[in-house]
Parts: C-alpha cells; sequence; structure tokens
C-alpha cells in the first residue's frame, strides 16, 4: 500500500522553530532528468567522436571503451555538479530542484556519491521505472537512491526573490563594503544554511523571546565561523542583525543559489 504523499518536508530546529521545503514530485524531476540526458548524449558523442578519430581501433574495443564512458561520464556529470553546485545539476537549475540531506543537515559528498550510484538500480529496467513507482509510493517523493542516501529533491520557490526583497529591503548592510569577504561567504556557506537563517528572518515575530535569541545566536556564531569580517563593522550589531546582513549577501536579489 503506498505511504500518504506530503508536500513538503518539514524539518524542526531543536529550539522549536519548524522549517519547511517543497518537494519535487516524479514529473518535475524527470523534466529535470530528460535534460541531463541530453547533456549527457551531447558529451558522450563528443567523446565518441574523439575516440574514433584519435585512436585506430576495433569495433570491438571502440563498444566496450563506450561503455566504460557512459559509466564515467554520466556518474561524473552528475556528482560533479551536485558537489559544486550544493545539488544541482544543469536540469535541476533549468526546472528549480535541489538535492538536500533528509535531515535538514549540510549535503555530504558520500551521500552524493551513493545517490548516483544508485542510479543504475532506480533506472531498471527502462526509463527508471523502478525510481519511478518508487517516487510514487514514497511520502516524500524519494527513489531508491535517495533512500539510500538519506536525500530529497526539493523545489525552490518562485516568490524566494519577492520575500528576501521584503524582509531585507530597507537597512544597510555593513558587510557589503568587503566585496572579497562576501564572495568567500558565498563560496563556503551552502544555500541550505543560507536558507535557516532567511526562514529564522521570517519566523521571527513566531518565536517566544528566549528561543528568538537562542536560535539567531547559533546561526550569526556559524556564519561567523565560516568567515571572519572585521571587528569594527561587526561590532555593536545583534546576533539577528548580523544574520539578517549575512542572508542579504547570500541571497538578496536572487531566486535562486
Amino acid at each position: 500500500m503506498a505511504a500518504h504523499r506530503q508536500n513538503a518536508l518539514r524539518i524542526q530546529t531543536p529550539e522549536g522553530v519548524e522549517f519547511s521545503y517543497l518537494l519535487a514530485g516524479p514529473i518535475t524531476r524527470s523534466l529535470a532528468w530528460m535534460v541531463d540526458v541530453l547533456i549527457i548524449a551531447a558529451l558522450m558523442a563528443l567523446a565518441s567522436f574523439v575516440l574514433y578519430s584519435a585512436f585506430l581501433i576495433g569495433d570491438d574495443m571502440a563498444a566496450a571503451i563506450q561503455g566504460l564512458l557512459f559509466f564515467v561520464i554520466q556518474l561524473g556529470y552528475s556528482m560533479t555538479l551536485e558537489w559544486l553546485w550544493h545539488g544541482q545539476t544543469v536540469g535541476k537549475k533549468m526546472v528549480k530542484l535541489r538535492v538536500i540531506d533528509a535531515q535538514g543537515l549540510q549535503l555530504q559528498f558520500h551521500q552524493i556519491v551513493l545517490r548516483n550510484l544508485m542510479r543504475f538500480v532506480d533506472a531498471l529496467p527502462l526509463l527508471y521505472f523502478v525510481g519511478g513507482l518508487t517516487c510514487l509510493l514514497n511520502r516524500h517523493a524519494q527513489r531508491l537512491g535517495d533512500l539510500a542516501a538519506n536525500t530529497v529533491v526539493i523545489r525552490i520557490p518562485e516568490v524566494l526573490q519577492r520575500d528576501t526583497a521584503c524582509i531585507l529591503a530597507g537597512k544597510f548592510n555593513s558587510l557589503k563594503q568587503f566585496p572579497h569577504l562576501t564572495a568567500r561567504l558565498q563560496q563556503r556557506i551552502t544555500p541550505h544554511e543560507a536558507m535557516l537563517g532567511f526562514r529564522a528572518l521570517q519566523r521571527r515575530d513566531e518565536m517566544d523571546a528566549s528561543s528568538r535569541v537562542e536560535l539567531f545566536e547559533e546561526l550569526a556564531e556559524h556564519y561567523r565561523n565560516a568567515v571572519e569580517f572585521p571587528e569594527e563593522v561587526t561590532e555593536g550589531i545583534s546576533d539577528e542583525n548580523y544574520v539578517r546582513n549575512v542572508v542579504d549577501v547570500l541571497l538578496g536579489g536572487r531566486s535562486a543559489w
């Protein structure tokens, strides 16, 4: 019997604050997959052209090498981009999807490796039948690779840019005086970590005073540990305002990472 499907993944912090992520369904995931397949096919065609042009080998040897190339290119493409782009490939970027850890933790490289190795099982017997069926039956729309790696695929809402403008507009951000440090911050803070700060700012008026102070203290400490800004621009700034400045640097004016 199929589990009851959910449209959102809800994660609760130790402070009792709940964050919600929209889950991607099989259709949107299939669209992203088709884009990626076209890119992988183009890379395969290029590799095959180079193989035949540069080396004088027989058809049997060429077929064997092409099989190995397909394995390497498919895995290399997905793993490399999902790691460098924080859970996205070209296809996922185009349809605004992202892979995240199912518990809301930072996505680890071993999770990316595992979920991509499992693609060959999900693809059985043809056209991702096993993976698609698992997505339909799973409450969080996870394929077998996601279940093994403890990951989910979420949708990036179009309203994010408008919401960030409303939350962040009209306040001076002292961190922007140091573009080299803000660039480093964008490299070191993952989209999920940025979204934690954004969701906290969204929900701040719903928290009691002690939970609000504790949550922003933890977030500010985490962001400060990632990149240290000069003391003169951070001294006297509350933890909440520091988080707001960091989120402005990371998400301001963008609908996706």
